[in-house]
């Protein structure tokens, strides 16, 4: 299985240190040059490699860790995602609901990546708390996934668990992915919530 995060700013850079905590390879791309990154790279781990855009799609399981519309760049890289596992760490705060044609935000991106198998997840909480090891006093810090694919959520969950995190499902995107969302200026009821799952 390979993995790229797609986005490189303070989001990106939390899920690429959680992927070094683990030493697990991940591709990072965004719209700057493979080199403009590699400084970076280096800092958080040796299992984090620049790649271009076009390298960083080719992966089974891609990230979206970029501004909101950012997205729809992304998307027109390749006709179809067939095979592939997006998993969407945007967030649309300040997109007009309107603009959203009011659904859910992660129902917009989703709508994108024909073909693809899509989850919202790892976007709920802010980027300091993303990077932090995930291993609380004897807990595992919790994301959240929503899909509309049962199928999709089940691996994501098994990659949450090797990073270190405690994954819970909120079902479709229309219910948890709306728990999970900033648009307009709204965030979604579990937004910033930092809990902690002891087993």
């Amino acid at each position: 299985m390979s993995y790229s995060i797609i986005g490189f700013g303070a989001v990106g850079q939390a899920l690429a240190r959680a992927f070094a905590r683990k030493n697990i390879e991940v591709i990072v791309a965004s719209r700057r040059p493979p080199e403009a990154l590699m400084q970076q790279a280096r800092a958080i781990g040796p299992t984090v490699v620049p790649k271009s855009l076009r390298e960083a799609i080719a992966s089974d399981t891609i990230f979206l860790a970029v501004p909101f519309w950012e997205h729809r760049e992304v998307a027109k890289q390749i006709a179809t995602w067939h095979g592939k596992t997006i998993i969407d760490a945007t967030n649309a705060l300040g997109v007009p609901v309107e603009d959203l044609e009011d659904q859910p935000s992660s129902a917009v991106v989703a709508k994108a990546f024909t073909g693809a198998r899509f989850v919202k997840g790892f976007n709920h909480l802010p980027a300091a708390v993303l990077a932090a090891d995930p291993s609380v006093k004897g807990g595992s810090r919790v994301v959240f996934l929503s899909s509309d694919d049962e199928n999709a959520v089940a691996p994501v969950a098994v990659l949450a668990e090797q990073l270190g995190f405690s994954p819970i499902a909120l079902g479709p995107l229309k219910d948890g992915g709306s728990l999970v969302q900033a648009r307009g200026n709204t965030w979604g009821k579990l937004i910033f919530k930092d809990l902690v799952k002891f087993k």
